[in-house]
């Protein structure tokens, strides 16, 4: 998400703007608000007519959009997950309406930085991870209640860790004799069971990734915005998504492939059925951040957009 905790630069803006086309009296929806870089983007392209929907389930980043919107009556704020992408247009009367919908995927700085919200093994910190930390089970519950065998499966599937069996293994043992709460605890924990080596990516890196998208059921939300966002575009609308690792852009990549080609079980059919046509376009190739970019906010390296737009 944004660079920087002041100034709050967010990942490929300009792309973002030039694969939206922003059209002056359009309907937009910025699924992931953090504190309001993309947002502010659009604002600066729409018109008095156009609308921005803006939705985020962290409390201080609607604090920010709050004090957006008391400024600009063009902004709507939602509390909620976009991954209720189609409840939420249905409240607002834009079900097949918006022209174009942007989500920055991920853990944004403001977050890593604040040390009390325990996304950061580099802070120390109660060990929550949560995006809203009025709901749902902290980090700390759950890696002191889980089964090893769960925590193991989770490690390595959302944070694509080899050593998983070996870092729950570890987890299960030190909680046996002392709770686990705090970001530093368990970054030291998982750093004595495998090292750091020369100057790579720290040791707890993965596992922290792991747990906080299990956390915050992040493929889960993505998937289910994914499978309900068609019925939310606008014919001619577009969606671009930044993802930051491989586990979600798999997932966007798959999507806008399956949908920008024929049904496969129907493509050899004489005539193919209206229901089977591709009901989206592939406008573009993956594009990332340029070195001017990477160089200014480091956290753009991994940052990958992909943008599919609704035929039909």
């Amino acid at each position: 998400m944004s660079a920087g905790k002041d100034q709050h630069v967010p990942v490929l803006k300009d792309e973002i703007l030039a694969q939206l086309g922003v059209r002056s009296n359009g309907i937009y929806v910025d699924g992931t608000f953090g504190r309001g870089g993309h947002s502010r983007a659009l604002l600066e392209r729409l018109g008095p007519a156009g609308r921005l929907l803006v939705i985020d389930r962290d409390p201080r980043a609607l604090e920010a959009a709050s004090d957006l919107a008391a400024s600009d009556a063009r902004v709507t704020v939602i509390r909620g997950s976009f991954g209720d992408i189609e409840q939420i247009a249905a409240a607002h009367d834009v079900t097949g309406k918006v022209d174009g919908i942007v989500l920055d995927l991920g853990v944004s700085s403001p977050q890593l930085e604040d040390a009390e919200r325990g996304f950061s093994f580099l802070r120390d910190g109660p060990l929550d991870m949560r995006m809203d930390p009025d709901s749902g089970e902290s980090a700390e519950s759950w890696i002191n209640a889980v089964e090893e065998r769960e925590m193991a499966r989770v490690i390595a599937r959302f944070g694509e860790e080899k050593s998983a069996r070996r870092i729950a293994r570890a987890i299960c043992d030190v909680r046996k004799t002392e709770r686990i709460c705090r970001t530093r605890q368990l970054a030291d924990l998982i750093e004595n069971v495998i090292p750091r080596r020369g100057k790579g990516k720290h040791p707890a890196t993965k596992t922290f990734q792991a747990v906080r998208i299990h956390i915050n059921n992040e493929l889960g939300e993505l998937q289910d915005f994914l499978e309900e966002v068609l019925n939310v575009l606008s014919v001619g609308g577009r969606l671009c998504v930044i993802s930051f690792h491989s586990l979600e852009d798999r997932l966007v990549k798959r999507f806008i492939r399956d949908h920008a080609r024929v049904d496969p079980a129907l493509a050899s059919l004489p005539v193919v059925p209206e229901s089977a046509h591709p009901k989206m376009r592939l406008v573009c190739n993956a594009i990332r951040a340029g070195n001017a970019e990477t160089n200014r906010n480091p956290r753009a390296r991994s940052a990958v957009l992909r943008v599919g737009e609704r035929l039909i």
